[in-house]
């Protein structure tokens, strides 16, 4: 059970090279045969310190799993940025959702970051979904929202919406492929084109 204890904030190079020692062991070693005292000494800094920032290892775990998903959601809010903003005429909207899908496949989908993600959730107690929840979905939801009051769109539930996007592309991927598809796997593409197109039949203004 996570400790209740008041943690020190410390310094931010302190606790990340903390973070950086713990993932590293939790992946090579596992969570049960990682110690408090090999992650301070991957870090470089003394045992009193990992407990006086994080607590316990369970805690050091949730946080290492944190900070992980906070760099995949801003990785998904760069991909909104960079593909869903600023969008003027419907012409526009396939290009916009192909590369918002394909970017997502290979800036998170495909990231060392997401399968570490995957390999502490998938191996650890106390973890049943990603922490992060809905915050992608969400994120994208309220680009879509945009989207429909700029009239290129026809959603009155954009959450829902949303959800169909990524089953349409992410989702049918990764059940035709087996599991999530591999960076530069040709096969991707062809059916996150048909999902978008799809998905625009559906939501797209008429």
């Amino acid at each position: 059970m996570p400790s209740n204890k008041t943690l020190r904030e410390g310094s931010a190079q302190k606790r990340a090279a903390i973070l950086t020692a713990a993932r590293d062991l939790f992946l090579s070693d596992g969570f049960d045969r990682t110690s408090v005292d090999a992650v301070s000494a991957r870090a470089g800094v003394s045992k009193r310190t990992v407990y006086d920032y994080f607590g316990d290892k369970q805690t050091l775990l949730q946080a290492v799993v944190g900070d992980i998903s906070g760099s995949l959601i801003d990785a998904v809010n760069r991909t909104i940025d960079g593909t869903l903003t600023g969008l003027t005429g419907p012409a526009q909207l396939e290009d916009a959702f192909i590369g918002f899908s394909m970017r997502i496949v290979t800036d998170m989908l495909g990231s060392a970051e997401y399968t570490t993600l995957l390999k502490l959730l998938g191996g650890e107690r106390g973890f049943n979904e990603a922490p992060f929840a809905d915050a992608p979905e969400d994120a994208l939801a309220a680009q879509l929202a945009v989207l429909a009051e700029a009239g290129l769109l026809v959603a009155p539930d954009p959450r829902l919406a949303a959800d169909h996007l990524i089953a349409l592309t992410f989702g049918v991927a990764a059940t035709r492929l087996g599991g999530l598809p591999a960076v530069g796997d040709k096969r991707v593409r062809p059916l996150v084109v048909e999902g978008v197109r799809a998905f625009l039949r559906a939501y797209a203004a008429r």
